[in-house]
C-alpha cells in the first residue's frame, strides 16, 4: 500500500484497468505467431494469464465479459488504443487517461516479475517431483544455459 512511495522512488504511472496487461498480451500473441513448435506455448499462456486481469475486472463490475473482452482485444489488436481498458465504476472499455485511472509503473512490474518467477519455481518443483532430468526439456535447457538465474 506504499503508493506514494512507490510514485516518489520510481515516478512512473501506466493506465489501469487491465489497459497494460491487454497490451502486453497482445505483443505477446504476435511474439507467439513468430515462433515456431512448441516454443510458441509459453507465450501464449503468458498472454493467457495475463488476460485475466480486465476479465476478472469486467465480471466483478458486473460488465458483459465475453463482449468487453472480445471488443478489447481488438482494439489492442493493432498496436493503437493502449490507454484503453475496463472502468472500474462501470465495466465498459474506457480511454483511462480520460478516466484518470493509474497504477505506478513499480507496482505493476514487480506483480508481473512475482507471477513470473511463481510458474517457474512450480516448473522446477514439478520437475523435481516427476523425477524427469531437467536437461531433457526448454525449461532444462534454460535452466543449464544460465537464463533463468536472473530470475
Amino acid at each position: 500500500m506504499q503508493t506514494a512511495r512507490n510514485v516518489l522512488t520510481e515516478p512512473l504511472l501506466l493506465p489501469g484497468g487491465g489497459a497494460v496487461e491487454m497490451h502486453v498480451a497482445q505483443a505477446l500473441r504476435e511474439h507467439a505467431d513468430k515462433v515456431e513448435g512448441s516454443e510458441q506455448w509459453p507465450f501464449a499462456a503468458v498472454a493467457d494469464a495475463l488476460e485475466v486481469i480486465p476479465r476478472t475486472l469486467c465480471q466483478n463490475c458486473g460488465g458483459d465479459t465475453v463482449r468487453v473482452m472480445s471488443k478489447l482485444r481488438s482494439m489492442h489488436a493493432d498496436g493503437q488504443n493502449a490507454n484503453f481498458g475496463i472502468d472500474g465504476s462501470t465495466g465498459e472499455i474506457a480511454d483511462l487517461n480520460e478516466v484518470g485511472i493509474w497504477e505506478a509503473y513499480a507496482v505493476k512490474t514487480q506483480t508481473i516479475k512475482t507471477s513470473i518467477e511463481s510458474a517457474i519455481m512450480l516448473l522446477r518443483i514439478d520437475d523435481i517431483c516427476s523425477g524427469s532430468k531437467p536437461r531433457n526439456s526448454a525449461y532444462g535447457d534454460a535452466l543449464n544455459s544460465g537464463q533463468l538465474d536472473d530470475m
